[in-house]
């Protein structure tokens, strides 16, 4: 025998109930966006690195620390995709999918990041993101959080708290980074290594520091929201009635700045405070200019990603999946001539009832051991065939959860039997 191999850190299976959870949160989310008029998009796991150092910010961590890249067979550098909205405008930009249309999309599927792994963190996670280009206006910022808000509700989930913020254009952000990084200079001693690091390449991602002996020294830099363009005050003031008007409840976060470089104005978080530390669940934002930085015409975006594993760990401490669809009927097979017909009347009962779990017992067994799976399936018949009943071509119908009679029937009389009884 070989040595066991393993699977690679931080990239799990999924199987049995999580499986479940996950499918099922999945099924919630693509529901409620087909509900808001969102079309679904496929797009490649593999990008060109070009295409991320580009629109993430080369001095992000993602880029810097965490993208999983290589070199193809032809020399070029790809990269397993760390994120969606890359991917995405790439796409509407290659197809024309922007040219004078408004596009409202949805992705979902594994990202790569090389991070530590933790609960609800992994090295390959899944994404749901959705992706609007065309619409400029706070009214589609605030839709895009009712329509989190509505999944929310759909799903059971409470103790979500949104945060919001804005970040302004790029001139005023740019005008604010220089007042952020003259305070922070005033204070570098005070800083940690980890914000030094930052502090001039990206040092708006100092505000949104997790080092509490930090918290005292971002509380007292400078407020981007006092530095906003117009435009942007009066677009964040727009959000800000348009969710009050949805009787949605936020908090202004002043130091919440995502981690990505190219989010401008409205950005929020959905956060809970149920999984440790790591707290964010569906985080998203306005990015009016990526299209034209990646290359396509200026174009104004908004969108959001959220994360399944993290949703789908919530959904399971809280108890919020439905329990497996038992089996409706069971097929008990025993004999030398039964399975041809047991396999030919399952499919028969497949055909005329296709809202019913039919199951079958495959692989032969006594009667005992298959009636113990019947009872196990959670069938509320089981569907009896022997080799009598072949010859006879009737099957026996017996009730698993109650105690009325077991009856006996022709092949041709089964489905009228069982019609009543799934009514």
């Amino acid at each position: 025998m070989g040595k066991q191999i393993t699977g690679i850190r931080g990239m799990n299976d999924l199987y049995g109930s999580e499986v479940e959870a996950f499918d099922y949160l999945l099924a919630q989310a693509q529901q409620t966006l087909h509900q808001y008029g969102y079309q679904s998009i496929r797009l490649p796991i593999v990008e060109k690195t070009e295409l991320f150092a580009r629109s993430i910010g080369e001095v992000t961590d993602i880029v810097e620390k965490e993208m999983y890249t290589f070199a193809d067979r032809n020399g070029d550098s790809l990269t397993l995709r760390p994120e969606g909205t890359a991917g995405c405008v790439r796409a509407v930009i290659e197809n024309g999918l922007t040219h004078n249309q408004v596009q409202k999309l949805y992705y979902s599927g594994p990202m790569f990041r090389y991070e530590r792994p933790q609960k609800g963190r992994y090295r390959q996670f899944h994404q749901l993101g959705v992706e609007v280009f065309g619409l400029s206006e706070a009214d589609i910022d605030a839709e895009l959080i009712a329509m989190t808000a509505r999944l929310w509700e759909k799903l059971g989930l409470e103790n979500l708290e949104l945060q919001i913020n804005s970040l302004g254009s790029q001139e005023a952000r740019q005008a604010y980074r220089d007042k952020l990084v003259a305070y922070l200079l005033e204070h570098e001693a005070h800083l940690d290594e980890d914000s030094l690091r930052r502090l001039q390449t990206n040092p708006l991602r100092i505000l949104d520091s997790k080092n509490p002996d930090m918290k005292a020294l971002i509380e007292g830099a400078p407020k981007l929201l006092e530095h906003l363009d117009e435009e942007s005050k009066a677009h964040f003031e727009a959000l800000k009635t348009y969710l009050d008007d949805l009787g949605i409840d936020y908090v202004v976060n002043p130091n919440l700045v995502r981690g990505l470089d190219y989010y401008n104005r409205t950005v929020f978080e959905w956060v809970t405070t149920e999984l440790g530390a790591q707290g964010t669940v569906c985080a998203g934002g306005r990015y009016d200019g990526l299209v034209e930085q990646i290359g396509g015409k200026a174009t104004p975006a908004v969108g959001f990603a959220m994360g399944l594993e993290r949703l789908t760990a919530l959904l399971m401490d809280k108890q919020l999946v439905p329990a497996h669809t038992d089996a409706d009927l069971y097929l008990v097979l025993v004999g030398e001539q039964v399975n041809r017909p047991g396999i030919v009347i399952a499919e028969k009962l497949r055909d005329d009832f296709p809202a019913l779990n039919v199951q079958m017992n495959c692989g032969g067994g006594s009667f005992k051991s298959q009636f113990k799976k019947a009872d196990k399936s959670g069938a509320r018949y089981a569907i009896i065939l022997g080799d009598q009943e072949v010859q006879d071509q009737t099957v026996a119908v017996k009730p698993l959860r109650d105690t009325t009679e077991q009856a006996t029937l022709r092949w041709d009389e089964l489905s009228a039997y069982l019609k009543p009884l799934f009514a």
